[in-house]
C-alpha cells in the first residue's frame, strides 16, 4: 500500500488579538495572511487541500487551491473545540469571571472543559472520526489540511500515542506546519496504520 503524506497547517494570527475563539468566524489579520503564505512557500506539493470551514482556515485554503490548482474539501468535523462561556474573551477576562476555574482547565482541560464548551471526548471523537475518514478516502495522496490548534493536537497526540493530557500540550503556534506520513503494516495477520511524525 503507496504511503499518505499529511501536512497539518494551523491558520495564522486573526484579527481581534488573543483571546478564546472556538467556534467564533474571525478573519485572518493581514500578518496571518503573509505568516500562512511564508510558511507554505512555493511548494504545491498536494493532491488535495482540505480545510475547516472557518474563515481564518478556509479563506487561505481557497486561495491555495486556486493557485496550486487543486480540489478543496471542506470539513466541518475539523473546527475548533467550543468554548462555551468563554468564547470571545481574552484570558484576563476569563481569570476575572471564573479564576478557579480556568486554572483547572489549563492544569486538566480534559476533566473540567470551559462551562457550557465541548467535552473533550466529544471533540476528540470528531476530530479522530475526520481523520479516519480522510485517509481511508485518500490512500496515497497527499493532502494538506487546514485546520486549528485544537485539532493539530487531537491528531498528533494520536498519531505519536500520547496520553491525552500530553497531546494537549503540544506546542502548536499560529501558522506552524506539522508533517505526517502514514504507512499501512501487519500487525498479527491485520493491516494497520502506522503514523510517522516528522516535526
Amino acid at each position: 500500500m503507496t504511503d499518505t503524506h499529511v501536512d497539518l497547517l494551523r491558520h495564522g494570527e486573526t484579527e481581534g488579538g488573543e483571546r478564546l475563539r472556538g467556534s467564533i468566524d474571525d478573519a485572518l489579520s493581514a500578518r496571518g495572511w503573509e505568516q500562512m503564505r511564508a510558511v507554505v512557500g512555493e511548494s504545491g506539493a498536494w493532491s488535495r487541500i482540505v480545510s475547516s470551514p472557518l474563515q481564518r482556515c478556509v479563506a487561505f485554503a481557497c486561495k491555495a487551491t486556486q493557485k496550486y490548482r487543486l480540489p478543496l474539501d471542506i470539513e466541518p468535523r475539523l473546527r475548533e473545540i467550543h468554548f462555551g462561556d468563554w468564547e470571545g474573551k481574552t484570558a484576563a477576562e476569563i481569570l476575572a469571571a471564573y479564576p478557579d476555574r480556568l486554572e483547572r482547565f489549563w492544569n486538566d482541560p480534559i476533566n473540567h472543559p470551559p462551562p457550557g464548551g465541548d467535552s473533550f471526548s466529544a471533540f476528540q471523537a470528531r476530530v479522530l472520526g475526520a481523520w479516519d475518514d480522510l485517509l481511508a478516502r485518500h490512500a496515497g495522496a497527499h493532502l494538506l489540511i487546514v485546520t486549528h490548534g485544537g485539532p493539530i493536537r487531537v491528531i498528533l497526540g494520536h498519531a505519536r500515542g500520547l496520553p491525552w493530557a500530553e497531546a494537549l500540550r503540544l506546542p502548536v503556534p499560529l501558522a506552524s506546519l506539522h508533517s505526517l506520513t502514514i504507512s499501512a503494516a501487519k500487525c498479527n495477520g491485520t493491516t494497520r496504520a502506522i503514523a510517522v511524525v516528522h516535526n
